[in-house]
């Protein structure tokens, strides 16, 4: 950290260290001066049995040096970091809702480290959930691409819908989201086709439809279609159509807050506590998967 950076924090406060004898989760929380990082910082900070112990962003970040609470008035003592070691130090669980490169390097810190994770981030190839994977052979993971304890129900719906609804009805999934998200359909929206595909016994990578354009002949009733609209500041909407004859089914999720995201990170996190490793999603958080 540069003499400028260090006098920032100076100003702030001075970096706390965990109480000893403490019970609370020690959470840090990668992109720390972006919005979700905000929104993780205000619900870890207004919840009983959480403590901030890492704020971590970009070099770049205009908020490296600067304490992680400020934007709420307060002083953490948590400075914002780019360095790993540092924003690691004192943390249990590192909560990260950033883009994909970004959160393998954070993997590969945490897995070193013993660092639990709980992550948000969308848009992985396949080669990237893989070493997600591999890292949760020696830690606890969380991965989930949507925290929302509303959409996860929502799931479990969908899925006792497409069991029910196995023949006679046409399956699309349409979502929206704010202008300023980059990867289309949303990690939701495809998590919400796995959960489909695998009811009825299928493979999303052979039935998927994602676009139509032109003269694209009758549906194929074994197909599950997606559709992304991209606008404004919507923070997340998902509907799953389930279309027959006669009559349409839509189960509709609709996000007004990302404090949804945030509070079922902070479910995640006391769920982590019990795991000494493995690879989880939130119907195991929530006790969904039976």
């Amino acid at each position: 950290m540069t003499k400028q950076a260090l006098q920032k924090v100076a100003r702030v406060g001075a970096v706390q260290q965990p109480p000893a004898g403490s019970t609370q989760h020690q959470v840090a929380v990668a992109g720390a001066s972006g919005r979700m990082g905000h929104m993780l910082i205000e619900a870890i900070r207004a919840a009983d049995d959480c403590r901030l112990a890492g704020a971590l962003d970009i070099a770049s970040s205009p908020a490296i040096g600067n304490d992680a609470a400020a934007f709420l008035g307060h002083a953490s003592g948590v400075p914002v970091t780019a360095d790993l070691a540092t924003g690691l130090q004192h943390a249990q669980v590192l909560i990260d809702f950033t883009r994909p490169e970004g959160t393998l390097a954070h993997v590969r810190a945490c897995r070193e480290r013993g660092v639990k994770m709980v992550i948000g981030t969308t848009g992985f190839s396949e080669e990237q959930k893989a070493e997600i994977a591999d890292a949760a052979r020696d830690i606890a993971i969380v991965m989930a691409p949507n925290m929302s304890v509303g959409v996860n129900v929502t799931m479990k719906l969908v899925e006792l819908a497409a069991r029910a609804l196995a023949t006679g009805y046409d399956i699309e999934i349409i979502e929206a989201h704010h202008r300023h998200k980059v990867d289309a359909p949303s990690g939701t929206a495809l998590k919400m086709g796995e959960v489909i595909a695998q009811a009825l016994g299928r493979d999303l990578k052979d039935c998927a439809v994602y676009a139509r354009q032109g003269v694209t002949g009758e549906r194929d009733p074994s197909t599950i279609g997606f559709s992304a609209i991209r606008g404004g500041d919507i923070v997340g909407d998902h509907t799953v159509l389930f279309a027959g004859t006669g009559e349409r089914i839509e189960i509709t999720h609709r996000s007004a807050s990302r404090a949804t995201y945030s509070q079922g990170g902070l479910r995640a996190v006391r769920f982590l506590a019990q795991q000494s490793n493995g690879l989880f999603d939130m119907f195991d958080v929530l006790g969904l998967r039976s």
